[in-house]
């Protein structure tokens, strides 16, 4: 059985150190493709042409955790298949520049047991732009389901803190629903954003995760959450997002119909689901907007 030590990864339960900047760069073709990796059908985010053409809010969200310092003898990795997207929070301070290069840090903040056999484990990071001024804020959250098998993590004492709250909807009709067909090859595309996890695309990878087939990635389902939203309350306008925050409760598979179920929560501010069907696939989710 694998071990976790999550007081010896945070000695004293504050956050770690900030680990060193990484460098990213970027380019219009990796705009364009992400959005299309989401399904936007907005030429603001498709037509590199339009007046108004920009990054869609959620497009760094794949850089979440990127640089952090982790001690694998305290927490030792899981590969791709057994680790899933599990929360993601994303608050954007400014835009995204169209191009260039931006910097990420991250820091561990908690490790925490989850379940039987497994455990969750939190990274906050910042992107900054090429004057070091902060652009985004993100926490990310990953579901460790074991270290060479399915449920192979010794019980073990959490550490740190958590960006993980309940959420309840209320009980009346939503103020506003709205969806989306997810197209058969949407994670085909969606990963050449960068997110190689073979979950997404082999069978024998998702089968060895304990799905029969495989799965829309997590981030796929987010962007495409975030884009329902700003079309649905925003008008599409990247300048009103401001906030989001999901948990990811259930997989979504290529060919589903998502469907996002939305109520007022206050001025800018609204509480989410995401359905498949009548199953819930994001859950404890918010979404706040100028």
């Amino acid at each position: 059985m694998a071990v976790y030590n999550a007081r010896a990864a945070l000695p004293g339960g504050g956050p770690a150190a900030w680990g060193e900047p990484v460098r990213i760069a970027y380019d219009r073709r990796d705009i364009l493709l992400y959005a299309v990796g989401i399904n936007s059908r907005d030429l603001r985010f498709i037509f590199e042409g339009h007046k108004d053409f920009g990054v869609f809010p959620t497009f760094p969200i794949r850089w979440g955790g990127a640089g952090a310092v982790v001690d694998r003898a305290a927490i030792p990795p899981s590969p791709g298949p057994l680790t899933i997207d599990a929360e993601r929070y994303l608050e954007v301070v400014r835009p995204l520049p169209l191009g260039g290069e931006v910097s990420v840090v991250s820091r561990l903040i908690g490790v925490h047991p989850r379940g039987k056999g497994a455990g969750f484990v939190e990274y906050e990071s910042e992107v900054r732009d090429a004057d070091g001024q902060v652009c985004v804020k993100m926490v990310s959250g990953s579901f460790r389901r074991g270290v060479e098998r399915l449920g192979d993590i010794e019980p073990f004492e959490g550490a740190g803190t958590t960006f993980s709250a309940p959420v309840t909807v209320p009980d009346r009709a939503p103020d506003v629903e709205t969806g989306a067909h997810i197209p058969e090859n949407q994670a085909d595309i969606y990963r050449l954003s960068g997110d190689y996890n073979p979950l997404h695309i082999d069978p024998e990878a998702a089968r060895f995760g304990g799905f029969e087939a495989p799965i829309l990635h997590g981030l796929c389902t987010f962007g495409h959450c975030a884009h329902l939203l700003l079309s649905a309350l925003c008008d599409g306008d990247p300048a009103r997002f401001r906030k989001i925050k999901v948990r990811f409760s259930s997989p979504v598979l290529p060919g589903d119909d998502l469907k996002v179920l939305a109520w007022k929560d206050g001025p800018g501010r609204v509480i989410f689901e995401a359905r498949v069907g009548e199953r819930t696939v994001v859950s404890h989710a918010w979404f706040e907007y100028a």
